[in-house]
């Protein structure tokens, strides 16, 4: 292998592998699909949203801490949380590290006096604990490139509280893979207007399958 062709690859690889951070800005509720919601991440100085299904638990875990509401007792997260402070353990970031079929993983980022050492989680309850110890979310450029949606400029704005909608637009009765490349690119502009992310889960999952 020549030289070029060697920094070639190690200069895509690099890049693909370069931490993009998040931030949470939105939980949507679709009332097409029961108990299912997307928490919306969005990029950092940037116009791309990751959408990720989640279940109504940890939907609510998440927002419970967003809100900073204080249930009378410990949630599940709010254990955990209490839990590492007692044992002197800092969650320094969670990582969105794989996506596999559809299905995102994490590593929670965790340091004590001695060490650091990163533990799987699902995703959903790595976002909960983020919330929760004030921890940077990042993400891999790759992750973000294959999954992630575009948003307009006026997306730039960030919410300072979160949002949740539901999303029973008209969008949801149409037959996805009979829709050409270019009405399904319309769709998605159209159930992003009416941030309809589970749907638009949907969509952007059927545009990636024809590419």
């Amino acid at each position: 292998m020549g030289c070029k062709s060697l920094f070639l690859r190690l200069t895509k690889g690099n890049f693909c592998m370069k931490k993009i951070e998040l931030e949470i800005v939105a939980l949507s509720h679709s009332i097409t699909q029961t108990h299912s919601y997307a928490v919306v991440l969005g990029e950092v100085n940037g116009l791309r949203r990751l959408p990720i299904v989640i279940g109504g638990f940890e939907a609510q875990a998440i927002a419970v801490a967003l809100e900073r509401m204080q249930p009378s007792r410990p949630l599940t997260h709010d254990l955990m949380k209490n839990f590492m402070y007692a044992f002197h353990i800092e969650l320094m970031e969670i990582v969105i590290n794989d996506l596999q079929e559809g299905i995102f993983y994490s590593k929670l980022v965790c340091v004590n006096e001695h060490d650091t050492i990163e533990i799987d989680s699902r995703t959903s309850d790595a976002l909960a604990l983020a919330v929760r110890f004030g921890c940077p979310i990042y993400t891999y450029e790759n992750i973000l490139e294959n999954a992630g949606i575009l948003m307009e400029d006026e997306a730039r704005q960030k919410k300072s509280d979160i949002t949740v909608e539901d999303s029973g637009s008209s969008a949801g009765d149409k037959d996805l893979s009979r829709m050409s490349l270019d009405d399904l690119q319309k769709l998605l502009s159209e159930v992003l207007e009416h941030e309809d992310y589970i749907r638009a889960i949907e969509i952007r999952d059927e545009i990636n399958k024809r590419k």
